[in-house]
């Protein structure tokens, strides 16, 4: 009975082969979007789920609560997660990272070779106790546990050393020529993690990293409870250890008890993060590397289901729209005694086989788009996942699905045909069908307004991003890394640079926009117990001139003022938290900070405020402008990581490896690297940019899928009208009238989708753009660009059809009549 019914499905299809192709197309392409995002969607949720213990690791995190301002920390200082281990028995272990050399790669020596590598972290002995990680040599107990201790990943083992078992017992030195010996090798983490390491240095190295210290964020900081512990009871205890262990240094660095602190609008609110959802959560300063977004994963899900709603709209229109072509077949049936759950089966029958065919044809698709979506995504997704044995029967169980969901209205509407009418010729399309199909083509041109809209905002909120509005020069503007390799020689290889015809300005600095390695640092005017925390960067006298930074008040730092060693500039939101009474230039202020005032409390360095910049965006566009104060590096004898230079002309290539052989000049043994500011910045919105790529291609999918349904829909009407066009072209119907005829019912239909889109749209839109402090307007001219761009579509799709019928002839229609 089942070959049966299969064999009569494949006729049936056979016999309408356009309608068929039509249904496969749009159907394969709509499964194909959808299970390419199911791909990303899996990947991005797998986060961090390779830890065994994984649902019970926290990261412990802080909103700073500043008198003027809020700023969340992924890093805290360094003592607060042992005094949680102490103090609350719910935390079974602690451990704590830290990042060896902020962004930049280091240098380190094996013999005579010279191996610069990434992700270098500082951990302590608890770090195999928390998470996961497999030695492939040396033991987890002691790997860590005395100073000069090291642990690298397999990958680092074979580059340096040639093999796993040659690396241990081996060692290496660092720029500062302090040596590591190797004590385990561990396989590599998996890609899908929020922290990568090559190499793991223990803590104990460093005097520094094991300093009681409990207000400078330096650690990353987690935390293992016991079974059984409830995380949301624990943080409520939080503020009582705050209290206890924090106090203390409050006063020594602020000079104000606690209870003074918090009244004047400071605070520290600890929580938690679950380490699986690190990654789509947390957007926070000083992460380990760029996160994804659960807005993001969010956005994906419902495009996919966006875009396969759209294709199986298409089938059950034109299903229906078919009705009338199959109700004699219908009728005969039911005269020779089929039932109607016997035809409802042979309808379902042939849906599900399209939509297994779909299915077929979506793997295919999916096989050669794949490496384009890969790299929309900055994924590394594989198409033989959906090889597996298990993936493959739930692919057939997602094809039968859609084939039963998409194709049981029609199937209850084609058996529901009475036969006696239909046989007479008085059988006519129902109002009740043709409404459907009107709902349903809405329903699909309001979805693709709504990708049309949000793929012209995004697109709009990106160019705002990355545009010339941030208050500096990003263009024609490269970094050179590891500037503190030139040591003291910094100037002189400036002078060096100004020497190339093609460069405009060269400034040595600690920080740039996009890489947020600037520090905390807490100001006071002289004679006020008033004080401002904002962001401190060191920076030599060219920084202003080279990034095209406006002055509002004073001048920036000059060669000219010896002074300047302990001047400041500040932008204009450290003016205002600072909330002096008095002319700015000139006023005096002083530092805790260590590295800005090394003397003792009672006679600190006097600092002098020469200049005020304008605003500009340090940090993205997520964040408000902060508080930031520029210190002079000629107090630190021009130190700087970073060496910046401005490009001028077009010979941008000749220009930089004229700076390379300068860089090989000063420093021979080291490696010359350097990136483009704007590339610096736009990685910043890696997600956003991932949304803006989806968008806009995933857009151009939907409204193609739209259109093929709407192109069948086009035909079929056509074919059910075509002898009142014949009888309208005798009467003297133009073409355009021919045209316009067809062509007015959908043109309503789409402006009836549009009036259902802008709401839906802007609420979508409002939504995502909260995420961004600085934003774009949501313009009436976008929702009516795309209300007209759906016209114009669907006049391009249904103007074949209607071109065609108006130029047949229609004596051969009327032949019969």
């Amino acid at each position: 009975m089942f070959r049966n019914y299969l064999k009569v499905a494949v006729r049936s299809l056979l016999k309408r082969k356009a309608f068929t192709l039509i249904n496969i197309l749009g159907l394969a392409t709509g499964m194909a979007v959808c299970l390419l995002i199911v791909l990303f969607i899996r990947s991005e949720l797998s986060y961090d789920s390779f830890h065994k213990d994984g649902d019970r690791i926290y990261r412990v995190v802080l909103d700073r609560k500043y008198p003027t301002r809020a700023t969340p920390y992924s890093i805290i200082p360094v003592s607060i997660g042992p005094a949680m281990q102490k103090e609350f028995p719910e935390v079974a272990m602690c451990t704590g990272l830290q990042n060896f050399a902020g962004n930049n790669n280091v240098f380190l020596k094996v013999g005579d070779q010279l191996f610069e590598e990434p992700h270098i972290l500082i951990a302590d002995s608890n770090f195999f106790r928390v998470f996961s990680t497999t030695l492939l040599e040396g033991d987890t107990a002691g790997a860590l546990a005395k100073p000069n201790m090291a642990v690298i990943n397999e990958t680092t083992a074979k580059k340096m050393f040639g093999s796993v078992s040659k690396a241990m017992g081996q060692y290496f030195e660092t720029d500062a020529k302090q040596r590591f010996t190797i004590s385990a090798v561990c396989k590599d983490w998996p890609e899908n993690s929020h922290q990568q390491f090559n190499v793991l240095l223990s803590f104990s190295s460093f005097p520094f990293a094991r300093q009681t210290n409990y207000t400078g964020f330096s650690t990353w900081t987690y935390l293992l409870l016991k079974p059984g512990a409830n995380p949301v009871a624990l943080e409520t205890k939080i503020p009582d250890i705050i209290r206890k262990y924090v106090s203390g240094d409050i006063a020594r660095s602020f000079g104000m008890s606690y209870d003074a602190f918090i009244a004047a609008g400071n605070g520290y609110h600890y929580f938690l993060q679950p380490l699986q959802k690190i990654h789509l959560i947390s957007d926070m300063e000083a992460e380990a590397k760029p996160n994804g977004s659960m807005r993001a994963v969010n956005i994906f899900g419902i495009v996919a289901i966006f875009i396969l709603g759209i294709a199986c709209i298409n089938f059950i229109n034109l299903s229906t729209a078919r009705s009338m072509e199959r109700a004699k077949e219908v009728g005969i049936r039911k005269t020779f005694g089929s039932e109607k759950r016997s035809l409802i089966f042979q309808f379902l029958m042939e849906s599900v086989l399209v939509s297994l065919l779909s299915i077929v044809l979506a793997l295919g698709l999916i096989w050669v788009l794949l490496p384009l979506f890969n790299k929309m995504s900055g994924k590394d997704l594989s198409a033989m996942t959906f090889f597996n044995p298990l993936v493959l029967v739930g692919l057939l169980v997602f094809g039968v699905l859609v084939g039963v969901l998409a194709g049981l209205y029609p199937a209850f509407v084609l058996s529901s045909f009475a036969p006696i009418k239909v046989l007479k010729g008085k059988f006519k399309s129902s109002r009740y069908g043709t409404a459907l199909r009107n709902v349903l083509v809405v329903a699909q041109f309001a979805i693709s307004i709504v990708l049309i809209i949000s793929t012209i905002i995004v697109n709009r909120q990106m160019q705002y991003m990355l545009g010339d509005k941030l208050g500096f020069r990003k263009d024609h503007v490269i970094e050179i890394q590891r500037g503190d390799l030139l040591n003291d020689k910094v100037r002189a290889f400036r002078i060096e640079l100004l020497g190339i015809a093609g460069v405009e300005n060269v400034t040595g600095t600690t920080s740039m926009p996009g890489d947020e390695a600037f520090f905390g640092v807490t100001w006071q005017p002289v004679g006020s117990r008033e004080s401002m925390t904002g962001k401190g960067i060191i920076v030599d006298d060219q920084f202003a001139k080279t990034l095209g930074l406006e002055m509002k008040e004073g001048r920036f730092f000059s060669r000219d003022y010896p002074t300047d060693s302990l001047g400041l500039v500040l932008n204009e939101k450290a003016v205002s938290a600072l909330g002096l009474q008095g002319p700015v230039i000139g006023a005096r202020l002083t530092t805790t900070d260590e590295n800005l005032n090394p003397r003792p409390v009672d006679s600190p360095y006097i600092y002098t405020i020469v200049g005020v910049v304008k605003d500009f965006h340090y940090q993205t566009l997520h964040q408000t402008i902060a508080p930031l104060i520029f210190t002079s590096s000629a107090r630190f004898r021009d130190f700087a990581p970073t060496v910046t230079v401005q490009i001028k002309g077009d010979n941008f290539s000749s220009t930089i490896k004229s700076v390379e052989r300068v860089w090989h000049n000063f420093v021979p043994e080291k490696p010359f690297h350097y990136t483009f500011l704007d590339q610096n910045l736009a990685a910043q919105y890696r997600a956003e940019q991932t949304i803006q790529r989806v968008f806009t291609v995933f857009s151009v999918l939907a409204i193609f899928i739209a259109c093929i349904g709407l192109l069948g829909l086009a035909a079929y009407a056509t074919q059910q009208r075509i002898r009142e066009i014949s009888i309208r072209k005798v009467l003297g119907a133009s073409a355009g009238n021919i045209i316009g005829m067809l062509s007015r019912d959908f043109l309503k239909l789409v402006t009836i989708s549009a009036i259902v889109a802008f709401p839906l749209a802007w609420i979508g839109m409002h939504s995502w753009l909260q995420g961004f402090a600085y934003r774009v307007g949501l313009s009436w001219w976008i929702f009516v660009l795309a209300w007209v761009l759906s016209l114009a579509i669907t006049m391009l799709t249904i103007s074949f059809q209607a071109i065609r019928a108006a130029r047949a002839n229609p004596v051969k229609t009327l032949r019969s009549e």
